[in-house]
């Protein structure tokens, strides 16, 4: 019998539409079966203020903090804003690696998937997310490098591959990280 982790999808994006988040339904439906993935949440963070971090920070820190105690690993979905980290998954980031050596990111094995409406796929997001995916310990995926350009044709409406090679390239990174978890939490 396979044994399933528990994935957590973040995706920086907050548009409900968004492609980043029709990326990560498309991603659910083509889970390998040692891959359980879902979303949590990240838009009602509260912006990370560490005067807030006191005995009882903020009800929304401490459900997010809680929800990734319960995963085994993560999956970023995002997004790039002006090169950059959009700020509701830096943000995420930021609240669940606090309070100072409690973070609950240390060993989680994590994957980068960038997009983009251009070619470019996410390049500058890819590279910044996994600089502070390094700090907080999360072992993150090296290959295959997900840079997913044009995404607007490769996802459709309803959070499906929008045809055969969208979903094999889709196959081979969820199939990858399914490895990539095993090998780190076996």
């Amino acid at each position: 019998m396979t044994k399933q982790f528990k994935v957590a999808i973040l995706i920086g994006s907050l548009r409900k539409e968004s492609y980043s988040r029709k990326l990560g339904k498309a991603f659910i439906k083509l889970a390998p079966d040692n891959l359980s993935l879902d979303f949590i949440e990240i838009g009602d963070l509260p912006l990370y203020n560490e005067d807030l971090e006191t005995a009882n920070p903020p009800l929304a820190w401490q459900n997010f903090r809680n929800e990734l105690k319960k995963v085994d690993a993560v999956l970023f979905i995002t997004p790039e804003y002006n090169r950059s980290i959009p700020a509701v998954l830096k943000n995420a980031i930021d609240v669940a690696s606090r309070p100072y050596g409690k973070g609950v990111w240390n060993g989680k094995p994590g994957a980068v998937v960038s997009i983009s409406q251009g070619a470019l796929g996410g390049f500058g997001v890819n590279h910044q997310l996994r600089q502070a995916l390094v700090f907080n310990d999360v072992p993150t995926m090296q290959q295959p490098e997900a840079y997913i350009g044009n995404i607007q044709q490769l996802v459709t409406e309803d959070g499906k591959a929008a045809n055969e090679s969208a979903e094999k390239f889709f196959s081979t990174i969820l199939n990858s990280f399914g490895k990539w978890v095993e090998q780190l939490l076996k």
